[in-house]
């Protein structure tokens, strides 16, 4: 199979199965077709990953074609070490909502799944997008299946203000992106001396541009994507989603860190003498996240709540850990990205599970699940202790490596970041002994049954890739090695 058909068919793949589900005549083959989608989408990444060559960090699989030739807008493709991961990840996360909303979504289940498909399309395009406006066209496409997925199938009576409070907050943040690339658009046709714009980010790279011009595409692509980190402040649409929307939309959002990956695949690499030089507010803006994030999560009485926050505090991590711009760091970083889909997905699909057999998240409504569901609780402690970063979990090893870095570097916000370290550690001990652990408060907790045995396979290989990704982290930073030594190569006063 040539490389061009494959990431093509691997990106536009989920749009086929979400046509497919419309000639579903049962809810079962319905199911089924999203979840084949789903698994033909992991058995490509897996193809993907095993033809690329970890020892050249450059981009691999690249395919292009002109798309929009008045505006010089290209079909463009290609993945290396840094983005390679998140396919098969993607797809794994999407195979896991789909089996987590197995039985609790029966209401309109195809379009339930075809959103989700469009949504899988969208974000496996982001990944993958090799041309700013065809990353852009991506990055949009995925407020249509999340305003849709949140509204109708949320689970809190202000879900349709959680939807709108969403898009909003991204169509806002979009206006500065599209700003950012059309500025690189127009340096690239002044230095190439002709009026040809350019969104090839290949060649983007490569075009000179002056300190002026990068300060405002930093600041700009810093709003763009800081909105969908998120960063404080613009993070407030999270825990809204978190509470109102479905769980699974709930995983996805925090598994899925496309406005970090966003600072690490264009704001820095097309800016990056602007972004040496605001070193300083990259490591604040990471270092009042994960102190935010921490302190806020502490006073939060939901589980789902507090993971929202909780996951805002490992945001402010990962940017600290790129602020640092050396090989521990953005290693450490893309680690964490990666590790977001694992953890963060995880944890709130376990969440998800225990909120459809209960009907609440909320502490009070909780107390004594141990007794009756000891399988869910058992997991969702070895979920808690990747987020705490334990060692022996994917989460220490990233944790340990943006740690390193940012001491190096910046020694006070590695050194409040250990704190915040401590905090969430504090947090999530406490809510874990409050809502698992004591006696039965609730009959209703008294009669439900434990993981069913999809659920149960679901968790299990979650698990399985968490202590494999915490004991043997040898095969991601492999892979990421090269690429990561070649971001840093772009940089003025880069350090390995």
């Amino acid at each position: 199979m040539q490389d061009f058909d494959i990431l093509s068919l691997l990106v536009f793949s989920p749009i086929v199965g979400a046509l497919l589900l419309w000639g579903a005549r049962s809810l079962a083959l319905t199911r089924m077709i999203a979840l084949a989608t789903s698994l033909f989408s992991l058995v490509l990444s897996l193809m993907l990953l095993s033809g690329y060559e970890a020892s050249n960090g450059g981009f691999q699989f690249v395919e292009k074609t002109s798309w929009i030739p008045s505006l010089n807008i290209h079909y463009q493709l290609g993945i290396d070490g840094i983005s390679i991961l998140f396919l098969p990840l993607t797809a794994l996360l999407f195979i896991a909502v789909i089996i987590s909303s197995w039985t609790s979504m029966n209401a309109m289940p195809r379009l339930y799944y075809s959103l989700l498909l469009i949504l899988q399309t969208a974000l496996l395009g982001v990944f993958s997008a090799l041309d700013t406006m065809l990353f852009f066209f991506f990055w949009e496409l995925s407020l249509i299946p999340i305003y849709f997925l949140v509204s109708l199938w949320g689970v809190g009576p202000n879900r349709r203000y959680a939807a709108v409070k969403y898009t909003l907050f991204m169509l806002a943040g979009g206006v500065p992106l599209l700003f950012g690339f059309i500025v690189l658009a127009f340096n690239a046709a002044d230095a190439s001396g002709t009026a040809q714009l350019s969104f090839d980010y290949l060649q983007l790279l490569d075009t000179p541009i002056s300190t002026e011009t990068q300060t405002i595409v930093f600041l700009l692509l810093l709003l763009g994507f800081g909105a969908k980190a998120p960063i404080f402040p613009f993070h407030t649409w999270l825990p809204t989603i978190a509470m109102e929307g479905p769980v699974s939309i709930a995983a996805i959002m925090t598994g899925l860190k496309l406005g970090v990956y966003g600072f690490i695949r264009f704001m820095v690499p097309l800016a990056p003498e602007a972004a040496v030089n605001f070193h300083w507010l990259l490591a604040g803006l990471g270092v009042i996240g994960i102190l935010y994030g921490a302190v806020v999560a502490m006073n939060q009485s939901n589980l789902r709540r507090m993971l929202a926050y909780s996951s805002i505090s490992h945001v402010g991590l990962v940017i600290l850990g790129i602020a640092s711009f050396n090989i521990q760091g953005i290693q450490g970083a893309v680690y964490q990205l990666l590790n977001f889909t694992i953890i963060s997905g995880g944890i709130f699909l376990v969440v998800g599970f225990l909120h459809h057999r209960i009907g609440s998240t909320e502490t009070l409504n909780l107390g004594g699940i141990v007794n009756s569901m000891p399988l869910l609780t058992g997991f969702y402690f070895l979920f808690m202790l990747a987020n705490m970063g334990v060692p022996g979990t994917n989460g220490f090893i990233a944790e340990f490596m943006i740690l390193l870095s940012a001491l190096e570097t910046h020694t006070g916000a590695g050194l409040a970041a250990l704190l915040g370290i401590v905090l969430v550690a504090s947090f999530f001990l406490t809510m874990y002994r409050r809502a698992f652990l004591g006696p039965v408060r609730r009959d209703v907790i008294a009669e439900s049954i434990d993981l069913l045995p999809r659920e149960l396979g679901l968790v299990l290989i979650l698990s399985a890739l968490l202590l494999f990704t915490g004991l043997f982290p040898a095969y991601i930073l492999d892979i990421t090695r090269q690429a990561a030594e070649l971001w840093l190569q772009r940089l003025p006063a880069a350090s390995s």
